[in-house]
């Protein structure tokens, strides 16, 4: 059914499980009253267009298994009455906009887009491109094992520190001493507020 204009009084479109085609006209921002819009299950392609994020009173958001691609635009983080929100299974790529909004809805309302990344997802973004982290999805070949480089680095940086404090302990004699001294006065404060004593490495002597 064509309709020659549409009215933008509607406050529910569902027209899930059909074969249309093509894009979303962007003249959908003009549903005002729209509480609900159901596009799932077609074969739309294109952008999701920026002009949903004029509905302000939409509740309800499903453009799930379709062919959508582009971007996720930023301003459906700004529609604060959405309780439900279904982009999976499309073509979306680039980081999922950062919204108090899109933070509430769990990580499968955007699964089935490869090209999709940040949170609420598991997948990293790459700081420069906003796409996926290709270090993040190359496992190491041949041993089917993903490495974290940098919780490596880290580790390794933490034992070459601990390693040169420790050398520097046992080789100068004067940093050995301030260093026990230190610990004397420390104890020296906290045990007694314990009910314990304590004695000196020269008392000991």
């Amino acid at each position: 059914m064509e309709f020659v204009k549409i009215l933008t009084v509607f406050t529910s479109i569902d027209f899930s499980g059909n074969n249309f085609s093509g894009s979303i006209p962007e003249e959908v921002g003009q549903l005002k009253s729209l509480y609900g819009l159901n596009l799932s299950s077609n074969a739309l392609t294109g952008t999701i267009p920026s002009s949903v994020g004029k509905l302000r009173q939409l509740e309800s958001l499903d453009l799930s298994k379709n062919k959508l691609g582009g971007k996720i635009p930023a301003e459906i983080g700004g529609l604060t009455f959405l309780s439900f929100l279904d982009l999976s299974y499309n073509q979306l790529v680039g980081k999922i906009p950062v919204s108090t909004q899109i933070s509430t809805f769990p990580a499968a309302s955007f699964g089935g887009n490869k090209g999709l990344c940040g949170p609420p997802l598991p997948l990293k973004c790459s700081n420069t491109s906003g796409s996926p982290d290709a270090a993040q999805n190359t496992p190491n070949k041949g041993s089917g094992i993903g490495f974290d480089w940098q919780s490596i680095y880290t580790g390794v940086g933490f034992g070459v520190g601990a390693g040169v404090i420790v050398i520097l302990l046992i080789l100068w004699e004067e940093g050995r001493n301030w260093l026990e001294d230190s610990i004397d006065r420390i104890l020296l404060v906290i045990l007694p507020m314990m009910g314990f004593t304590y004695k000196t490495r020269d008392e000991w002597k």
